[in-house]
């Protein structure tokens, strides 16, 4: 940077002395030279701000899917893991939501000052909302995503666990329909099928089905290869099925 002569600038003592025009002219043209030197070296945040716009964005949906994803992950790895009861299971799950949830009113209490109190309602807050969104998923689920009313009236026969991710699943895509549930062996006989005995529609030791068919047709293959995998994510298993119509067999095996 080029720095300024002044050496002829007048101090208090020296008051004959005096600046002509052309060296005040000089010294405001230094002075705005050294200013736009200063701005064109300040570092510009406007070309990373649609950077920090995306992330932000993505920061939030990942805080609002992972509740979702970790009550019935947890609750699934710890059914297949540890042979854990179905309800026991789906109890720890909860549990790690609630937690999570709590941190996350840990750090909107600390960011904004407030006091203890509300940590207090807030936990009362997180424990109703996990065990009311629980209580929703295992006894309801809408007949406008099953295929008949009589596949609807099996809903409850399905494994807790099961039904829980149904409606996470359900919640993301409105579009998800049930097309089979609890299956007898007349079932077999009506869909020109040979029995099988060791299918999962058929009511377990556990006392629940662990398996349930839904629709793939009218997705494209993208959209079905996501659907598939974000049961798979969960911690589900699956098989894509094309014999009496196009459909993704979803099933929760049995403990050992």
């Amino acid at each position: 940077m080029e720095k300024v002569d002044v050496s002829y600038i007048t101090t208090p003592m020296d008051k004959k002395q005096s600046l002509s025009f052309n060296q005040l002219k000089k010294l405001n043209d230094q002075f705005d030279q050294q200013l736009q030197e200063l701005e064109s070296n300040r570092p510009s945040d406007s070309s990373f701000s649609w950077k920090k716009m995306v992330l932000s964005i993505l920061l939030g949906i990942l805080a609002l899917v992972l509740p979702f994803f970790l009550l019935v992950r947890t609750s699934i790895y710890m059914y297949n893991t540890y042979q854990t009861n179905g309800w026991v299971a789906l109890s720890i799950g909860c549990m790690v939501t609630v937690i999570l949830l709590l941190l996350y009113g840990g750090i909107f209490v600390y960011k904004f000052g407030m006091g203890n109190k509300a940590l207090k309602y807030m936990l009362q807050g997180v424990l109703m909302i996990v065990a009311a969104y629980t209580f929703y998923g295992v006894l309801y689920y809408s007949s406008l995503n099953t295929k008949t009313e009589e596949i609807h009236s099996y809903y409850r026969s399905l494994h807790p666990i099961m039904r829980v991710a149904l409606t996470t699943v359900t919640l993301a895509d409105s579009d998800v329909v049930i097309t089979d549930i609890q299956r007898s062996s007349e079932d077999y006989q009506r869909m020109g099928l040979s029995e099988n005995k060791q299918s999962l529609h058929y009511v377990q030791p556990s006392g629940y089905v662990h398996a349930v068919d839904l629709r793939t047709r009218g997705r494209s293959e993208w959209e079905s290869w996501v659907f598939e995998y974000s049961f798979k994510l969960l911690g589900l298993s699956t098989i894509r099925h094309v014999g009496t119509a196009d459909h993704l067999h979803v099933y929760l095996p049995l403990n050992k």
